[in-house]
């Protein structure tokens, strides 16, 4: 079976591979399509055999390269990379099929349910969870995505083709589908594959909402109606929400203020009217049923009755009547909530709904009628559809989280409360006189923004979004906008400013502070930050106001960040001081009897809480899920687990599982973290020394950071629409995670996903730590993420970016220091497994990793090669344009690059 498999995903590598081949032939000429080739055969003996002379001949073929030639040569091996990703995805998709039909899978629903039942858990206890769970992926426009939008599109039309193919089977004509693959992948090779001019933030909306509309519009109503049926549960409420941050998470992005956050929420609007426009005018061609012919019910008699379709065409169809008459109510709403009239125009006129509440109501008297007078097969169509994803959706589509740091919040009310004479110097109070000050304004029914007088730009900016956003709550209602998000948290007046600006623009009131329809949510970043959560979120808790608005939901939303932890003290303590912090923030939420909502901020390298969700969910502390999460999706994981309907579906149905399976399975953490805590800690703090060590304390460290990775070059990548440094400011503690991850991953050091274990388990007893890998979920999961970036490193390679670095005795020296942390993790890794080498209990990722890493090495090396030219001067476009298409295909080739 195994064998099969990877026989299959060979065969269509060779054959996505063949086209491209003949397609650069035609292209671009014997003799680039002789020297890809080349390159290419070289790389893969080297990496079969490993001998000098197959080395020693891909470093001539690398080092020989015309600068036309270098630009080529990395275009080819970027397009392959693409071409590669389609045949792995599509492996991976039989290979997942395969295993839910045997039922193999936990992160399926027949595996979760079955698994449930093993350990006497019913089918009815996953339904009572479900009843009040929220599962939430929130795409976010953090840039690690380096694909353009056309690229992606392309891909998806070579995948499609293959796809189409597997459906027909034997009746696929296979000259039919070569030649239509031979044509994407022509347009493939002739569309730019970087980015010529740099994104702005309604670039990110349009790209978020494009997968909103094209996937999740179909895939989660799909999902949910499953989960139904599968639990005999009809009305069970939707419990997946998907989430956004684009338009709304201001943090470092200047480019965000009130306008674009109405530009979100319109596009987004415009996105889901128009679906459900069109599937109300697919349902009134279907729905032709006359009045005289069959029974209605008198709600549906009465709808119809008021309805403004006069035709005598229609006349004794009812449901058609009904459908005109939803359909101009929706034309009508379509200008209200996006500012432009609607793609095709109602027959006549009506009044727009007042929310997306009445459009369901009244589908839900069309369907009410269909099965009581016609029977069951009205309870699975496209109706039923069409409700439940108004049921999701609404009109705002995604829920819209406001983002912004506590340093601003702070300013504005600092001018505020200045301005209003209330307290003359704000910034210089210590927290309790703070606390005073905001809790006595939030009792207060005054207001103290004054139109009158001069307040800072900022001021004004932040009073604009929030004026924004309670439009669009009042528009969109409720779900359009849940919580604002403070990063940089690190005291309760931090949470409580956050309310007083919401009071500004009448959305927090004193007399109803439960009402307040928006949470505040600390984001506790750093690791000081996750140290002091508890006694921050007891402090919040002991506010009125605060807790008024947390126990008016039943919930405290914190958000917890992998980014910017592992950043400040290496992977391992990271990941601990997360999992420290859940169990103590879940002790604080249980005292005031409250549920604990807990935001994962992950990306996609392991570095930045990469890995598999599935994994990571069941690796959670023990009550801190209990039905409720959030997690970011970022960068490239939008396309890779959202790109396709059936991948989406099976990586929702993967996060549900792992919630259902972390919140009803016997506990394990809780024992685990008793009997193994000390160990971990003492675990954690050297780790944190040994990297602190090298990245904070080591003389020259920033130096060859940015001499011996492509951070400088990243810039230009021109992915995202806010700066990569917070401050103008070149030391590391400034740097956002994401450039810093995504550089050592393009040198293929992947320091952040590793870098510490092997000093932490030097002397520790061997014994406990195959225990603890083998018995502890949290403990595997963390040692699983870190072989996959290990199996990626090529240290090799890392020493030819060293060489970059201007100062060779530096270069030498911290390389040397990398190096044997690399090699004592590795060591440490196989110690810890039992196994032989990296990856022996992950066969199928290993396999994966060895077939694509020959096709990424040439682009490493093209890489050096140009930014050593592009350093030493040579401003030739051509050297701007090869850099960034080797960072484009060394992203394609690693996938979980930022």
């Amino acid at each position: 079976m195994i064998q099969a498999a990877d026989d299959r995903l060979r065969e269509e590598v060779r054959l996505l591979g063949g086209l491209l081949g003949e397609v650069i032939l035609a292209e671009g000429g014997q003799t680039l399509y002789d020297r890809i080739e080349a390159v290419r055969q070289a790389s893969v003996a080297w990496h079969r055999d490993a001998g000098e002379t197959d080395a020693r001949r891909l470093e001539t073929l690398l080092g020989d390269l015309s600068l036309d030639q270098a630009v080529g040569l990395a275009h080819g091996f970027a397009v392959f990379s693409l071409l590669a990703n389609v045949a792995e995805d599509r492996a991976g998709k039989r290979r997942a099929q395969e295993q839910t039909a045997s039922g193999a899978r936990p992160d399926t629903p027949e595996g979760a349910l079955e698994r449930l039942k093993i350990v006497a858990q019913p089918a009815e206890a996953a339904r009572d969870l479900l009843k009040t769970a929220l599962i939430s992926p929130v795409l976010t426009a953090h840039p690690s995505e380096v694909r353009r939008k056309s690229v992606i599109d392309r891909i998806a039309a070579v995948s499609d083709l293959l796809d189409a193919c597997d459906q027909t089977g034997a009746a696929c004509d296979l000259a039919t589908r070569d030649a239509g693959l031979r044509r994407q992948t022509t347009i493939l090779w002739a569309t730019r594959l970087v980015r010529q001019a740099g994104l702005v933030v309604q670039d990110e909306i349009d790209t978020v909402v494009s997968f909103l509309e094209r996937i999740f519009l179909h895939v989660a109503p799909a999902q949910l109606a499953d989960w139904r049926k599968r639990l005999d549960a009809p009305d069970l409420e939707p419990f997946i929400r998907i989430g956004t941050w684009v338009g709304g998470d201001r943090d470092g992005n200047p480019n965000v203020n009130g306008e674009v956050l109405t530009a979100a929420f319109r596009t987004q609007a415009r996105a889901v009217l128009r679906f459900y426009l069109d599937e109300v005018n697919a349902l009134g061609a279907e729905l032709s049923l006359s009045g005289s012919m069959s029974v209605i019910s008198p709600e549906l008699a009465a709808l119809a009755d008021a309805s403004g379709d006069h035709s005598l065409h229609r006349a004794d169809e009812p449901y058609r009547r009904v459908l005109s008459q939803i359909y101009a109510r929706l034309a009508a709403t379509h200008p209200v909530l996006t500012g432009q009239p609607a793609p095709r125009a109602a027959a006549f006129p009506a009044e727009p709904y007042d929310g997306p509440d009445a459009f369901r109501a009244d589908l839900a008297v069309l369907r009410d009628s269909l099965i009581a007078n016609h029977g069951a097969v009205f309870t699975d169509d496209r109706l039923e559809r069409l409700i439940t994803a108004a049921d999701i959706f609404g009109f705002h589509m995604a829920t819209l989280d406001l983002r912004q740091n506590s340093d601003v919040h702070e300013r504005v009310v600092a001018d505020l409360l200045r301005v209003a004479g209330v307290v003359e110097d704000y910034a210089a109070l210590d927290e309790e006189g703070r606390l005073q000050v905001l809790a006595a304004e939030l009792a207060s029914g005054r207001l103290l923004f004054n139109p009158y007088e001069t307040y800072s730009e900022e001021t004004l900016k932040e009073r604009a979004i929030l004026q924004a956003a309670a439009e669009a709550l009042r528009l969109f209602g409720p779900q359009a906008i849940r919580t604002h998000i403070v990063s940089k948290t690190d005291a309760a007046s931090d949470l409580l400013e956050v309310y007083l600006l919401l009071k500004e623009v009448g959305l927090f009131r004193p007399e109803t502070p439960g009402d307040c329809p928006v949470q505040a949510a600390p984001l506790f970043e750093t690791i000081g930050d996750l140290r002091a959560a508890r006694p921050t979120l007891e402090r919040l808790l002991q506010e009125p106001s605060a807790l008024a608005v947390a126990r008016s939901r039943g919930v405290q939303e914190v958000m917890i960040g992998y980014s910017d932890s592992n950043k400040d003290g290496s992977y391992l303590t990271s990941t601990w001081e997360l999992h420290e912090a859940s169990r103590a923030l879940l002790q604080v939420t249980d005292a005031a009897g409250l549920r604990l909502q807990l935001f994962h901020g992950r990306g996609g390298a392991v570095g930045r809480g990469g890995g598999s969700s599935f994994a990571a969910v069941l690796g959670q502390p023990q009550g801190t899920v209990a039905g409720r999460i959030r997690v970011t999706e970022q960068g490239e994981v939008i396309a890779n687990k959202y790109g396709e309907p059936e991948v989406a579906r099976r990586n929702l149905d993967a996060l549900t599982c792992g919630v259902l399976l972390q919140s009803l399975q016997p506990p394990a953490d809780e024992r685990m973290s008793d009997r193994h805590g000390t160990t971990l800690s003492a675990m954690s703090s050297a780790s944190m020394a040994a990297y602190r060590a090298l990245v904070y304390e080591t003389p020259g460290f920033v130096d060859y950071f940015r001499a011996a990775t492509p951070i400088a070059e990243i810039a230009d990548l021109k992915i995202g629409s806010r700066p990569a440094s917070r401050t103008r400011s070149t030391a590391i503690e400034d740097l956002r995670a994401i450039p810093w991850v995504f550089s050592w991953s393009q040198s293929r050091v992947m320091l952040p996903g590793w870098f510490g274990f092997g000093s932490a388990v030097q002397g520790l007893p061997m014994g406990e730590l195959q225990a603890m890998h083998q018995d502890w979920p949290f403990f595997r999961t963390l040692i699983q993420n870190m072989e996959m970036v290990m199996a990626k490193s090529d240290m090799t390679i890392a020493r030819r970016y060293a060489g970059l670095v201007p100062d060779a005795g530096l270069a030498d020296a911290i390389y040397a220091a990398i190096r044997a942390e690399w090699d004592r993790t590795h060591d440490a890794l196989l110690a810890v497994t039992g196994q032989s080498n990296l990856l022996g209990g992950q066969p199928e990722l290993d396999r994966l990793i060895r077939l694509r890493m020959p096709y990424v090495e040439p682009l490493n090396h093209v890489q050096i090669e140009l930014i050593r030219r592009r350093r030493a001067g040579d401003d030739d476009p051509r050297v701007r344009e090869g850099i960034l298409l080797a960072l484009n295909g060394v992203a394609a080739g690693l996938r979980n690059s930022g």
